[in-house]
């Protein structure tokens, strides 16, 4: 049933709970810290200005330049794996650090990015102004990684480093600045004297009133805007900057002695955490969860302040990373003993019909100063039984240590764990001291087995086939913000054509995602990096060689329960394939994975064709293939021992609903207009269309399956028309070249291209075509036909229009009118092997219909019909109730029909989405990867409006509340008229037209305006006679306005109902008939014989 219950009431309910806890504790208790934070924004912002960070008076480093996302402070940090590198290459740039007051120094480290030649001068100074030289290394050779250089000046306050002798390829770049006095200790800058720790936003006392207050989880970038100058492949979205989040809680004060934790699900990225102004934590990963003991730093009995600083640099991403605390928050109290974070680790060693073996090792900590024995009690429950227990006194555990304890149970005629019938146990963990009950945790498990051999992949002893696709983490309008309801909707529809695994490409996943594959039965392959030590088209990882293992570790403790997790995925596509002295970096993290979980193998995904056999496969248990489906046959016949599948497959690329003639099966073909033909034929140069992969699985049953990317598009990049300095190679010969490129020239030589083709499934989750080919072969059973394209092709009458169809049947016949266009049978061939093609059929308006067949008998019909006009609106939700939680979503699609209630393809309309009652609209999408309307709603606006969209369906994001009704409150209808910008320039300009005198530059302004954006470089517009100024204006409104919401047809009619109107004597430059006006309306030309249709 629907809760009314208001979102201010969840704030308060959930800020609340912290302060009902009190010592002592049965169970640790865990509570949401989603509500009621604070937020601003600094350094990049989202137009592109930037914005001082608050506290940078306290900052104490300044460079006489600086690369973005890499400032001076970062020198001095404390933090090797950040940097300060100046703008460019050039010789001469210098570091100042302010140590806020005289110190008496006696060595100053300077560690440098990379060993290379390092010339440098160190000063020191009382004042700033007075420089006396520490060290001289301006000349000669200085080949270093670092440098360590004695201070014998004295006690300055000020030093600078002058870096000299630098090139492009050897920027002045430093990792960290280090002061140490004579014995050795680290003096760190401070706060000059009458400088105030309020200004900084860690502090208690800093104001944070005029912040914007929000709910996580939160991703600062696609709230948006979308801008042009972006890079494409980041997704045009302003998600690179720095972000603060700020909140308070009080702790009771009887809680003191007991331990606080906040749980972190995931941080974009660098997160530091501070308490009360105290720094007490940080992680550097932005996919990884982690955990921040805050106890040492609260005050009991009183408000304590919490604050995050995020920071998002540049060249960290090689897609749409989002920004910000974009997964949830948690607040964790424990006893001084009690059971580690994902501290509970079950395995299901033996299993045959009769019995299952079930470990379980709890890991117990103790914060005491006493060493202690712990006793633990496990028990397993299936539904509300308990079907086994046991209970297993520990060994003592000193006091500031972990103990680990180890129990075994027997578990009588276990249900398994499969892919239909995915069964979960849970497991009770209770842990005593003495009497005492002092901890309790329930962890979900299933009982399975999992092998990968080199005939493939085998779930219970059965084989199964890997169905899969990779899955970036955004969730489209939303971004990378997690939606529990957004990740299950996702994989409702991976399962509708047949997935049966993930691959979390290239990064951990959510919580959430996981448990919904516990849930759902899906297998899933859990990666971890897509970038190492070496950097990968610009994208770095620099906290890869400090914090490597601790990422390993989380993911593997946090994700290994999961009966879904089949294998861990160390890598995508490293540099380090090629680099034999490098290997060892693989070895070592499948050495780590191993150590903490040695019930799964490790694999990585390998684009490097030599990988398999330059000693990086022997690294691997699990060999990865990306994109080499000619290699499958050699690898099982020369490494006939180790399992391998298609770790990235396919890559074909297409845009919903968009078909371009004529149709070439060349797979570099089929790209125009920044979208990409819908026939399923066209991937760049290292991939393939989806029926290179099916024959290469087929023909080589020893892979263990493929991974297809990808399910879904996603933000960020839109190959083939990624990094936009390549796009004119993407422009296709013809006519068209000349205009398309002086748009590109006009846009920076940038593409508006920023979400991806590759998706199975459009960005809002609407099928593509692909979708029914891929379910069509992955699911042999489901009766099934599709036809595509669509049949509305007015300006295609009499011409060749191919028609492809997908159906698990074995032939078909097609019909166009109730004429039989002939038979097709499924053979051997390229063309026919998995899809079945009429390449001749010629297009006239009406009904295609397929009838296909299995084994001789009627198996599945599809039908497409030409439509009429848009004539209505359609609003379907998926379900008939949300949860008020705050949190759920209603999926609701808007379809565009004809008056027959035909979906329309095609249509460009201007949609506005209005809710009204306790729910927000979360985001909007159409699905159209150039489109730059604001897909996300952190305003919570009650109305949104979807601009000048290609739209076939959008969808729309309710959460709170109840679906919205095409009616007012006060019953009125929901009916709104736009107008988009290119009318306003025509209606300005026929208003200062009819002035006449002064007013006429003014029209012929914004006439030139809109004629530029629509013809650039045709028209001029001053050479127009004032006395025709009227008529022209006019005249090229009609024509680019003729059939937008019929009013302007309507003004044709009226002041041409007794002439003609011969649109080439205005747009002399029309070369074609396909530039010619669209067909005009039946009534239109009943009521003027003059109006000739275009032939």
């Amino acid at each position: 049933m629907f809760t009314n219950i208001t979102r201010t009431t969840l704030c308060i309910t959930a800020f609340s709970i912290a302060s009902l806890m009190a010592a002592p504790l049965n169970a640790t208790k865990t509570e949401s810290l989603d509500w009621n934070w604070k937020f601003a924004r600094f350094g990049k912002m989202p137009d592109g200005s930037t914005q001082p960070e608050p506290g940078k008076a306290m900052g104490f480093a300044t460079a006489t330049s600086e690369e973005s996302g890499n400032p001076a402070d970062n020198a001095v940090d404390g933090d090797k794996s950040t940097r300060w590198c100046a703008a460019s290459g050039k010789s001469g740039e210098k570091i100042t650090v302010d140590m806020g007051r005289p110190v008496d120094v006696k060595t100053v480290n300077i560690l440098w990015e990379k060993q290379s030649n390092h010339l440098f001068k160190l000063e020191g100074s009382g004042d700033g102004k007075r420089w006396a030289t520490i060290e001289d290394k301006t000349s000669g050779q200085n080949d270093s990684k670092e440098d360590t250089v004695e201070n014998k000046t004295g006690k300055p306050r000020y030093f600078r480093i002058t870096v000299t002798g630098n090139n492009q390829s050897n920027w002045a770049s430093i990792r960290e600045i280090t002061f140490k006095n004579d014995k050795g200790e680290i003096i760190r800058p401070q706060a000059a004297a009458g400088t105030s720790k309020s200004d900084n936003p860690s502090s208690p006392s800093f104001n944070d009133k005029n912040w914007r207050s929000l709910n996580l989880p939160h991703d600062w970038g696609v709230e948006g805007p979308f801008r042009m100058e972006i890079e494409n492949r980041t997704g045009k979205l302003p998600w690179v900057g720095i972000g603060w989040y700020r909140k308070t809680l009080e702790i009771p004060a009887d809680a003191k002695g007991n331990q606080f934790y906040l749980d972190f699900d995931g941080v974009m990225s660098r997160p530091k955490i501070y308490v009360n102004g105290h720094l007490a934590g940080e992680w550097k990963y932005g996919y990884s969860s982690f955990r921040v003991d805050i106890t040492p730093f609260l005050k009991f009995g009183q408000q304590n302040t919490i604050a995050v600083r995020v920071d998002n640099p540049p060249s960290t991403s090689r897609w749409y990373p989002g920004g910000g605390i974009y997964r949830h928050v948690w607040l964790t109290e424990s006893n001084p003993v009690h059971i580690e974070h994902w501290g509970v680790f079950v395995k299901t060693p033996e299993i045959t019909k009769s019995a299952a073996k079930v470990e379980v090792d709890t890991t117990v900590k103790n914060t005491t100063d006493k060493a202690v024995i712990p006793t633990v009690t496990e028990k397993i429950l299936d539904g509300g039984k308990i079907v086994a227990s046991t209970t297993t006194k520990g060994e003592e555990i000193p006091a500031g240590e972990k103990g680990k304890i180890t129990s075994t149970l027997t578990l009588k005629n276990p249900t398994l764990w499969t892919l239909n019938a995915p069964h979960l146990y849970k497991m009770k963990t209770t842990v005593r001291m003495g009497d005492k009950v002092i901890d309790q945790k329930f962890t979900n498990f299933g009982v399975r087995t999992v092998e990968w051999k080199p005939t493939g992949f085998y779930l219970n002893g059965e084989r199964v086939q890997l169905k899969g696709v990779c899955q970036h983490h955004d969730l489209g309008p939303l971004g990378s913000a997690a939606h529990t309801r957004g990740y299950e909707r996702q994989i409702e529809i991976l399962k509708e054509f047949g997935v049966n695994s993930i691959r979390t490409s290239h990064n951990p996943p959510a919580p959430e995602v996981l448990d919904l594959c516990d849930k759902m039965g899906i297998l899933v392959i859990d990666e971890l990096f897509d970038v190492w030590q070496c950097s990968k088209e610009g994208v770095n990882n620099e906290s890869f060689n400090e914090w490597h293992e601790r990422d390993v570790v989380n993911l593997c403790h946090r994700d290994r329960n999961h009966p879904c997790v089949i294998a861990w995925s160390s890598g995508n596509e490293v540099p380090e394939q090629g680099m034999k002295n490098l290997h060892h970096i693989s070895q070592t993290l499948t050495d780590l994975f191993h150590r903490e979980d040695p019930t799964r193998k490790v694999t990585s995904g390998c684009n490097n064709a030599n990988a398999a056999r330059n000693g990086f496969g022997d690294t691997l248990d699990v060999y990865g293939y990306n994109y080499k489906p000619w290699a499958y046959k050699d690898f099982a016949k020369d490494r006939p021992h180790q399992p391998f599948y298609g770790a990235e497959t396919a890559s074909c690329v297409s845009s919903r609903g968009e078909y371009f003639f004529p149709v070439d099966w060349n797979k570099g073909k089929g790209f125009y207009l920044y979208q990409v033909s819908s026939y399923d034929l066209y991937a760049p140069g290292w991939a393939n269309r989806p029926d290179v992969e099916f024959a290469a699985q087929e023909d080589n049953p020893n892979s263990a399956g493929e991974y297809v990317w990808t399910g879904f598009d996603y933000i960020g990049e839109p190959t083939p028309y990624n990094l936009d300095a390549t796009n004119a190679l993407n422009v296709p010969e013809g006519p068209e070249r000349e205009k398309l490129m002086a748009e590109l020239k006009k846009l920076g030589d940038r593409a508006p291209s920023r979400s991806s083709y590759f998706g199975i499934v459009d960005l809002c989750g609407f099928k593509k075509d692909r979708f029914y080919i891929y379910q069509a072969h992955w699911r042999p059973d489901l009766k099934m036909a599709h036809i595509l394209p669509h049949w509305n092709w007015p300006e295609r009458k009499g011409q060749v229009t191919p028609v492809h169809v997908y159906t698990s049947g074995d032939e078909a016949e097609l019909f166009l009118n109730g004429k039989s266009q002939g038979v097709r049978k499924k053979g051997t061939g390229e063309k026919d092997r998995y899809r079945l093609v009429w390449e001749d059929v010629k297009y006239t308006p009406g009904t295609l219909k397929v009838v296909a067949k299995k084994d001789g008998k009627i198996w599945a019909t599809d039908t497409v019909t030409t439509t009429g006009k848009p004539a209505a609106l359609t609003l379907k939700p998926d379900r008939n109730e949300i949860k008020g939680d705050g949190y759920d979503l209603s999926y609701v699609t808007v379809a565009v029909r004809d008056a027959q209630g035909r979906m329309v393809p095609r249509s460009k309309n201007q949609l506005t989405f209005r809710v009204s009652g306790p729910a927000d609209i979360a985001g909007i999408c159409n699905g159209d990867p150039t489109d730059f309307t604001t897909m996300a709603n952190p305003e919570n606006k009650k109305i949104m409006k979807a601009e000048d969209e290609k739209i076939e369906k959008t969808a729309v994001r309710i959460k709170n509340g109840k679906y919205p009704h095409s009616t007012n409150d006060d019953g009125k209808s929901n009916t709104y008229y736009f107008l988009r910008l290119g009318e306003v320039y025509y209606i300005h300009a026929e208003a200062e037209a009819r002035q006449g005198g002064n007013h006429l530059a003014a029209a012929r302004t914004s006439l030139q305006t809109v004629l530029d954006a629509h013809v650039p470089g045709v028209y001029d517009v001053s050479t127009i006679p004032d006395n025709q100024l009227l008529e022209m204006i006019r005249q090229h409104k009609w024509i680019d306005l003729l059939f937008e919401n019929q009013e302007e047809w309507y003004d044709m009619i009226r002041y041409y109902k007794h002439g003609d109107l011969d649109i080439t004597t205005i747009r002399p430059n029309i070369k074609s008939d396909k530039q010619l006006i669209l067909p005009i309306p039946q009534s239109a030309k009943a009521g003027n014989n003059l109006l000739i249709e275009n032939p």
